[in-house]
């Protein structure tokens, strides 16, 4: 399959991650991508590890399963790198993006073996001064869209701008802080 980008995100429940990754798929869809956006649900509770993915091609996907052998790996809560195995399947031309104040090379010792790209970025940092609470998930947007070049840094703006635009209709002073919160975590990503 032509062009066929392939994410696996990590995360807990309440942190995001599914929010995430199915606003990244109404991002690529709206640049005319085909595009699939789906947690894998289990016994979910607010602070257990959930997973979410996202597949992304220029042409319609026929796969519908779990993402096994992932070109990109985001760890939204880098507690999760000592309890699962992140690396599980990730191709070696992709990369890692995790969530932490730690440098790539800081975090390496926890990536079983991993020998891709790893980058990090604090997303957490980024949304308490941006949004002044904890969201990573908006600024791990930014970083996916950054690392992964799936598209146009600036149509992803423009998307984000509209989603929250329609997504914080009532709460209209929220719409600047994400953005914010994304347009830094593109800068402030290492490991590029």
């Amino acid at each position: 399959m032509a062009n066929l980008v392939e994410i696996r995100w990590h995360g807990r429940g309440g942190q995001g991650t599914k929010t995430a990754a199915l606003l990244l798929a109404d991002a690529a869809f709206n640049t005319g991508k085909y595009i699939q956006g789906f947690p894998e649900y289990g016994p979910e509770r607010m602070g257990a590890p959930i997973t979410a993915y996202n597949r992304i091609s220029d042409e319609r996907i026929l796969i519908h399963s779990n993402i096994y052998e992932p070109d990109y790996v985001v760890v939204v809560d880098e507690t999760l790198l000592t309890s699962i195995d992140v690396t599980a399947g990730l191709k070696e031309n992709g990369a890692i993006i995790i969530n932490t104040e730690k440098t790539p090379e800081q975090v390496k010792k926890y990536l079983k073996g991993y020998n891709g790209k790893v980058c990090t970025v604090n997303a957490r940092k980024i949304s308490e001064d941006a949004l002044g609470k904890y969201f990573p998930n908006t600024p791990m947007l930014g970083a996916v869209v950054r690392v992964s070049g799936i598209m146009k840094e600036d149509e992803f703006m423009e998307d984000a701008k509209s989603s929250f635009q329609h997504k914080f209709a009532t709460k209209p002073e929220v719409i600047e802080g994400n953005m914010k919160a994304i347009e830094r975590a593109m800068q402030e990503v290492q490991g590029l």
